[in-house]
């Protein structure tokens, strides 16, 4: 068993992946909550008590959880959900209200939202159980563009719209391009369809309520290339492994190693029957 040293890092080897991201990854629970497990004592690598998380863990290595075994971290996996108005996007929230994680469907590993919809945006929710992938989705860097069916109230300006392409700054906050269309009109309604890059918090309703329209509805379609489609509020659907591998460029998850009698099994099946020809 590699032991620990007063740096973190395993004396034999590659450093591995610091103790709370593998704890988080294994669904044990979040990044911060780890450390809080560490800080009691709770959690021990090999025969030794985890005192810091700056601790590294490497493949093989047993840790464990009041005295159970924590099994691998899972393959890095990733979920459309369809978020419905009146949920919160958050693990726990103050006021009471009911939470995105306390609504999901049964069976699905700890998994962390994609950046957030608020209490009465509904649409597409990106969820994962790799919080490292999360904050890389969220970076505006990756130049994903959000989109987003708006119902407004008021009276829509159609060159107003088109002026958001280059931004705009609202109570001191500047916001990036825009795209925003007017797709149709019913008295004093519309429906908008909106694409930004950031997504700023709130910056949707902020942006109307500077053109004086009031946002009604607000549904998100897609997030970079993953859409909403078809699937029902509520539900959830994972995105298959390979599509995900090819947008985000993952490597693919290693096989399981073989057991000696499939290798044994495997090495007769490759040798051909002369009998055969």
């Amino acid at each position: 068993m590699p032991q620990v040293t007063d740096e973190g890092a395993t004396e034999d080897g590659p450093r591995g992946e610091r103790i709370a991201k593998w704890l988080a990854r294994a669904g044990v629970a979040s990044r911060r909550d780890a450390e809080k497990l560490i800080a009691e004592g709770r959690i021990r690598l090999g025969n030794r008590v985890v005192e810091t998380p700056a601790t590294f863990v490497k493949a093989g290595d047993l840790v464990t959880l009041d005295g159970r075994l924590v099994g691998e971290p899972q393959r890095t996996r990733l979920f459309r959900y369809h978020k419905p108005a009146g949920l919160v996007t958050t693990h726990r929230d103050d006021k009471g209200r009911r939470t995105v994680f306390e609504a999901l469907p049964p069976g699905l590993p700890r998994v962390v939202s994609v950046g957030r919809l608020d209490l009465t945006s509904e649409g597409l929710l990106l969820l994962t159980n790799d919080g490292a992938l999360a904050r890389r989705l969220e970076l505006p860097a990756n130049g994903w563009i959000r989109r987003y069916r708006v119902r407004v109230h008021g009276a829509v300006d159609e060159r107003a719209l088109a002026a958001l392409a280059r931004g705009a700054t609202v109570e001191g906050v500047r916001y990036g391009p825009i795209e925003a269309g007017l797709d149709s009109r019913r008295g004093s309604n519309a429906w908008l369809t909106v694409a930004l890059h950031e997504g700023k918090n709130r910056e949707i309703r902020r942006v109307m309520a500077y053109l004086d329209l009031g946002v009604t509805r607000l549904i998100r379609t897609a997030y970079g290339p993953f859409q909403l489609g078809s699937l029902p509020p509520g539900a959830v659907e994972e995105v298959n492994p390979k599509v995900l591998r090819e947008q985000l460029g993952l490597a693919p998850a290693p096989r399981p190693a073989k057991t000696r009698d499939e290798a044994a099994r495997a090495g007769r099946e490759a040798v051909p029957d002369p009998d055969a020809a």
